[in-house]
């Protein structure tokens, strides 16, 4: 069962008042869109988007009241909000994390602790036909090596890349053991001995290449400026640096030019009480801000 992360501090953040209508913008099985249901009811409702039709049609079949539910990519916000007449949007969520149901149940490779398929789109049946094992088969080794670096900020993306490119001349690399033993082969055998396993940033890379994930998340900043009310808030949950620092720009910009004022100076990060509860919020971080 996936857990929302910084639920109350989200909560805090969007300040969700009787009747007012929000957008979680990555809406998964709704945890946080039912805490915030909580509180702006009896007529206030929650906008839901959610890109993979699975986890679409598991929460759809919760009844739940007051959701408005779309199955679609947060990547079209404004056309999502516009076609449903929907608003005024009082608070707009994005929480950027994979679900623990992408982890755990999904068979689609995000893990390398299970040993499946090197898939990594969040929608498997989408138009996108990108896949993680065609990065690997088939990208040239300076493109591996660039997305490793970038995505990944991974120290030894030259060394991986590089046994990528060896390990498929002998055969296909189609599952996760797969490519961890490429990689813990071509990494000092210290970096195998740290707190994240050596092959955390080459598939935190991969599958942000995969689903265009950056990209995706500077299209949906300025819709969601464009959707909120004045005096609406914006809650962008993300998980590591890259992401961070798209949303702290964001909203270093928009606070300049009078557009937003943040709620925070500093990203709201989780309690020790909950990353004891849930080790995935351990690197989450929230930042806010409200429209002027």
């Amino acid at each position: 069962m996936h857990i929302p992360v910084l639920k109350d501090e989200v909560i805090q953040c969007l300040s969700p008042q009787p009747n007012e209508n929000f957008v979680d913008c990555t809406c998964g099985f709704a945890g946080h869109t039912q805490e915030i249901l909580r509180k702006n009811g009896p007529d206030g409702k929650v906008l839901g988007i959610e890109w993979d039709s699975y986890v679409f049609e598991k929460t759809k079949q919760q009844n739940i009241e007051r959701l408005v539910l779309v199955n679609d990519s947060y990547r079209n916000l404004k056309k999502i909000v516009d076609e449903q007449k929907f608003g005024p949007v009082s608070g707009i969520l994005l929480d950027l994390g994979m679900s623990s149901w992408d982890i755990e149940s999904s068979g689609r490779g995000f893990s390398f602790q299970k040993d499946e398929v090197l898939d990594m789109r969040y929608r498997s049946e989408s138009q996108n036909i990108l896949t993680a094992e065609i990065i690997v088969n088939t990208w040239p080794e300076e493109e591996i090596k660039k997305i490793l670096k970038e995505y990944g900020e991974e120290l030894f993306s030259g060394s991986i890349a590089g046994g990528i490119i060896k390990a498929r001349e002998k055969e296909k690399i189609a599952t996760t053991f797969q490519l961890a033993d490429i990689i813990k082969k071509n990494t000092p055998a210290w970096y195998a001995h740290r707190k994240i396993s050596p092959a955390t940033k080459t598939f935190q890379a991969l599958r942000i290449a995969v689903n265009d994930e950056l990209a995706s998340l500077r299209e949906v900043l300025p819709q969601a400026v464009d959707c909120l009310a004045a005096g609406g808030r914006l809650a962008i949950i993300s998980f590591h640096s890259l992401e961070d620092a798209i949303v702290k720009k964001f909203f270093k910009e928009y606070s300049k030019n009078k557009i937003f004022k943040s709620i925070a100076k500093k990203p709201i990060r989780p309690l020790w009480s909950e990353i004891t509860a849930n080790p995935r919020a351990r690197s989450s971080r929230l930042r806010a801000a409200i429209k002027l």
